[in-house]
């Protein structure tokens, strides 16, 4: 039986996090190659550090002879990035930062594995295993403490951002600790906030004064109480922030992406990968599928996993976890899942509508737990498949 009474702890990161300055970067490139080409094939890569971005990987076109005309685009992509997340320091500007592309045409191997054909329906574009979440425990059936962890440093960054509060810079980390009480959440025992400032002269109190207020507007009402610890900038100041301070990497927060450590992880980053990338793709349709078990009234908390060939189309196997809250038997979900949705390649993304330029966007403050959007853009947090699976039990 699973516990019900204890405390978990996930963090979050800003957009002006180095690693999460390289996420924005490599989706938004990887977005500016869709709008020319719904079918582009990219794996994007970035590195960031002091006054240098670099920019590396591999790009299929259905037409290869216009990839020098969309790569002329790129350093431009690479600034309006690192001007919207609000870099202008000294030794990190959108101006003057150097800019290196390295991106090629994607190899003649991995196409030939992932395209179809003939009779072949296109393949997984590499082998893995991908996992989805979901948990009753908050409206957007995220855990708790991944989910307010992000609303935090999106609030901050929309208050930094308008003017509001303007000692306030891009770089950032949160962390709640959160109390669970007969397996709800309750409260929160511990704060941790490092968030860049504009002064060294400010103290760690000052930055508290500042985000406070910010915390308490978030968190719901009375998680935060007089025993609840605080540990804002707990080592000073910090003000050298960004990739001048720490070196950037695309796809180093996979655990800040998902779930916070709440549910597995397969491995595989997201960022700077289009749709055929069933590290991202089919981690997205796990999600769907899971929130949509929940939605449901399937389960209080469900994990699915999918698995996957590189170049082969249907997944290998489908594995439901209903962690002992299930109204049905997880093996009844796992034979109705591909009753109500192809978990091919080409099946996600025609079902999800995946070929668009959706992903700029997930790239800081979780690519779960969001409202799916007008125009497609986290299509994956619908519970419109909630019906079909209870009808396909």
């Amino acid at each position: 039986m699973s516990r019900k009474n204890y405390t978990f702890t996930s963090e979050s990161v800003s957009e002006g996090h180095p690693d999460k300055v390289c996420d924005r970067i490599s989706d938004a490139i990887l977005d500016a190659f869709l709008a020319e080409d719904p079918l582009a094939r990219v794996a994007c890569e970035t590195f960031a550090t002091t006054d240098r971005v670099v920019v590396g990987g591999e790009v299929g076109l259905t037409d290869q002879d216009k990839l020098a005309e969309y790569m002329e685009a790129v350093p431009d992509i690479v600034r309006a990035c690192i001007k919207d997340i609000g870099y202008e320091q000294d030794k990190f500007h959108h101006a003057t930062c150097e800019i290196t592309n390295l991106l090629h045409e994607q190899s003649a191997h991995i196409a030939q594995g992932v395209t179809g054909g003939g009779n072949r329906d296109e393949g997984a574009g590499d082998q893995g295993i991908m996992f989805g979440y979901a948990t009753n425990e908050t409206e957007a059936l995220m855990p708790a403490p991944i989910q307010y962890s992000h609303a935090i440093l999106r609030r901050l960054a929309e208050v930094r951002k308008s003017g509001a509060e303007p000692l306030l810079r891009p770089d950032a980390k949160s962390q709640l600790s959160v109390r669970y009480v007969d397996g709800k959440p309750v409260g929160v025992s511990s704060i941790v906030l490092s968030t860049q400032h504009a002064d060294s002269s400010q103290s760690s109190d000052d930055i508290r004064a500042i985000v406070e207020p910010y915390f308490h507007e978030v968190l719901p009402d009375g998680w935060i109480t007089a025993d609840t610890e605080w540990w804002v900038n707990p080592t000073g100041t910090f003000v050298i922030g960004g990739p001048d301070g720490d070196a950037g990497l695309t796809g180093r927060k996979i655990i800040v992406d998902t779930y916070g450590g709440a549910a597995p992880h397969g491995g595989g980053a997201f960022s700077g990968k289009d749709p055929t990338k069933v590290d991202r793709s089919a981690a997205y349709a796990a999600r769907y599928l899971a929130k949509n078990v929940v939605a449901a009234g399937m389960a209080e908390r469900c994990t699915i996993q999918l698995s996957y060939a590189i170049g082969v189309a249907r997944p290998l196997s489908i594995y439901a976890d209903t962690h002992g809250t299930g109204a049905v038997d997880p093996a009844q979900i796992e034979r109705a899942i591909p009753k109500v949705m192809d978990l091919t390649p080409r099946g996600i993304r025609t079902h999800l509508d995946m070929n668009k330029p959706i992903y700029a966007r997930t790239a800081a403050y979780g690519h779960f737990g969001r409202a799916p959007e007008a125009d497609g853009g986290f299509s994956w947090e619908r519970t419109d498949l909630a019906e079909a699976l209870k009808n396909a039990i």
